[in-house]
């Protein structure tokens, strides 16, 4: 995983509320549970006409859409079916971070996993997020969003998951890098070799 530090980026705003998992990955693409290949589902329904051609006036087609790596919605985003291809679609298509007011819980907890980070801020600093110029820094590290204006927001971020972002880890491989320190442990409670006795 990409370790995620400091990222300056333009951002597509979707001013819309209780944007679900089925918005943003719809479930007739799920046919995949490897990461890869998710990419052109992303806000397929929204994104694409009936011929499958691509809508002009949706956000994320418009020219100044091109490289952004912020996505800016408004409340609940995430909402609906737990689905990690959400998460994958829009890691697919070069997002690493997306700021809203809120997150659904199951969202948030795969964005976590898989290395996108939610950006949580209060409704004034997203009023000026998605207004012109639409440019913001994100400080991972001092858990910072500075807007065009100047202004900084702090947003919260549970420590462990900040220190997997930081580093680039997921929960299994920060496990397996504490390894030695696991057997130090279990030597010096008396565990013998392989795991506690059953």
């Amino acid at each position: 995983m990409e370790p995620f530090r400091a990222l300056t980026s333009r951002v597509v705003v979707l001013d819309a509320e209780n944007i679900d998992t089925d918005q943003i990955c719809p479930a007739r693409f799920l046919t995949s549970t490897t990461r890869g290949g998710f990419g052109t589902a992303l806000f397929a329904d929204w994104r694409l006409d009936g011929q499958g051609r691509p809508r002009p006036e949706f956000a994320l087609n418009r020219p100044e859409a091109e490289g952004a790596r912020v996505l800016v919605a408004g409340r609940n985003f995430g909402c609906g079916s737990s689905r990690e291809h959400a998460v994958w679609a829009l890691q697919e298509n070069g997002f690493r971070a997306v700021v809203s007011t809120s997150f659904a819980d199951i969202f948030r907890s795969n964005a976590l996993k898989a290395g996108l980070l939610p950006v949580q801020v209060d409704p004034i600093t997203y009023q000026k997020v998605a207004a012109p110029p639409r440019e913001v820094t994100i400080d991972l590290k001092d858990q910072t969003l500075r807007l065009p204006d100047g202004s900084v927001a702090v947003f919260p971020i549970e420590p462990f998951a900040r220190h997997c972002l930081l580093e680039g880890a997921d929960a299994l491989s920060f496990l397996l890098s504490q390894e030695a320190a696991i057997a130090a442990h279990e030597q010096s409670h008396g565990s013998p070799p392989g795991g506690p006795a059953s």
